[in-house]
């Protein structure tokens, strides 16, 4: 999407080890203008899919799964990185490491959001080796329900997640795929 490359070349920083910093306008910061178009691509990509909910993983994944579950009219749900006193009642949980964060988390969704025969899209910022979509693909498996594809804002296709979740057979639509940063902050973009 080439709206989202620009504003990636724009005000995206690249930082020492690979990090990509978009926290002035996806997950710091939120562009809304920018978030609805990648919403409606999203749902261009996917139109042919039918999905009953929206599936990301908090926290950073909320604010661009939120047009996408808007632009197909279903319901939003988020996994939990921690069980807290609101989450009682009996859940779905598997453990996700945060590259981001460097450790492990045991994410959770209430077994009341996710039932079986449910058409799943997952939506999350980025995509690098792929944990966190792996996580949320055990719980949606868990539940009984269907991945029918994943929606990425940016994909580090360096890192093999995606080229991993595209050879399982799964739909991973990412926005935009950088192929290589340098530490000058040089961005290349590839293009299908």
């Amino acid at each position: 999407m080439e709206l989202l490359e620009q504003r990636i070349i724009k005000d995206g920083e690249v930082l020492p080890g690979n990090i990509l910093k978009v926290s002035g306008f996806l997950n710091h910061q939120i562009d809304i203008a920018l978030l609805d178009a990648m919403g409606a691509e999203f749902k261009r990509l996917f139109k042919d899919k039918e999905v009953t909910k929206v599936v990301t993983i908090e926290s950073s994944g909320i604010a661009i799964a939120y047009p996408v579950a808007r632009e197909f009219g279903v319901p939003l749900v988020f996994a939990k990185k921690h069980q807290s006193k609101n989450v009682n009642e009996d859940v779905y949980k598997t453990v996700v490491y945060s590259f981001t964060h460097g450790q492990d988390y045991t994410v959770v969704v209430s077994k009341k959001f996710i039932k079986p025969g449910d058409k799943v899209l997952i939506v999350d910022d980025f995509l690098a080796n792929g944990k966190a979509l792996e996580g949320l693909i055990d719980i949606i498996e868990q539940a009984g329900a269907t991945v029918q594809g994943m929606c990425i804002a940016i994909e580090k296709g360096f890192q093999k997640g995606g080229d991993s979740l595209r050879e399982k057979g799964y739909q991973v639509e990412s926005l935009a795929i950088v192929d290589k940063m340098t530490d000058d902050g040089k961005i290349e973009f590839r293009h299908q």
